[in-house]
């Protein structure tokens, strides 16, 4: 275990009150070299249902599925707090829709709605919903559509809530946009094998118009994407942590940041 993780522990045993903790991450937020932090930070908020299985094994599972609704407000104001500009959180993705019932999958639909709509209430947020809303219920859709749009006009930091998101989901509705666009402005298919490039295609993406994630970080142990922002992600750096995601502390955010800041970026050269 190391070191920085022994003495978290430690602090957290002897300090019940979390003074010493408290004052152990403003120490390593002090310690943050400002100048190499992301500017775009991505998550895999993984582990919800696992937590309520250990943490609350009678309880419904949507106990862990509020668990991490409130752990995501508290990292979006984590990533604010640090001055990130675009912060992408993946609640949803479209094989979680097409694999659980009704039943299952109603209450996290409920917990995603009061996220968003609450995230939208924060007023200084750009607040944007990326996936295919076209699978969701239609008053669902709406209301995340509305909670939205009402953030449009906000000048602070671009938060991405991935709802109903798969990566091939993307792509496919990428080349969809792009092929009817072209085809809009005459151009033919064989026009447009021999003149794409990938610009075009990224300008049909979700998240258009905005910097790839430099950062991306998943919880629960897992070391995979399933997916996730896989043509954004092409160059991103990726960090995999252990805890819950309810479990996720801001000095493992902060953590998270330093280990960014330490790596030399390559870029694929």
């Amino acid at each position: 275990m190391p070191w920085a993780t022994r003495l978290a522990k430690a602090l957290q045993r002897v300090d019940p009150t979390g003074l010493l903790y408290a004052t152990y991450e403003q120490r390593l937020l002090a310690q943050l070299d400002r100048t190499r932090l992301p500017r775009h930070v991505a998550v895999m908020a993984d582990g919800n249902r696992r937590w309520a299985r250990l943490n609350a094994p009678d309880a419904p599972i949507a106990v862990g599925y509020q668990a991490g609704a409130d752990k995501l407000k508290q990292f979006v104001g984590w990533c604010d707090e640090v001055g990130i500009n675009v912060v992408t959180v993946w609640v949803l993705s479209t094989e979680n829709l097409s694999r659980s019932s009704s039943e299952e999958v109603a209450p996290l639909l409920e917990v995603i709605e009061r996220l968003v709509v609450e995230l939208a209430a924060q007023r200084s947020w750009r607040v944007q919903t990326v996936g295919d809303l076209d699978l969701l219920p239609e008053a669902m859709a709406e209301r995340l559509r509305r909670a939205s749009a009402s953030t449009d006009s906000n000048a602070g930091m671009h938060v991405n809530i991935a709802v109903s998101y798969g990566g091939r989901h993307e792509l496919r509705d990428a080349f969809r946009s792009l092929l009817a666009a072209e085809l809009a402005k005459g151009t033919s298919l064989e026009e447009l094998a021999e003149t794409l490039e990938i610009d075009q295609i990224a300008d049909h993406l979700y998240t258009a118009g905005q910097p790839d994630p430099d950062l991306v970080i998943r919880t629960s142990g897992e070391q995979r994407l399933s997916g996730f922002l896989i043509w954004q992600s092409a160059h991103s750096e990726f960090y995999f942590h252990e805890a819950l995601w309810p479990d996720f502390r801001k000095v493992d955010f902060i953590r998270a940041l330093r280990s960014y800041a330490q790596r030399e970026r390559r870029f694929g050269r």
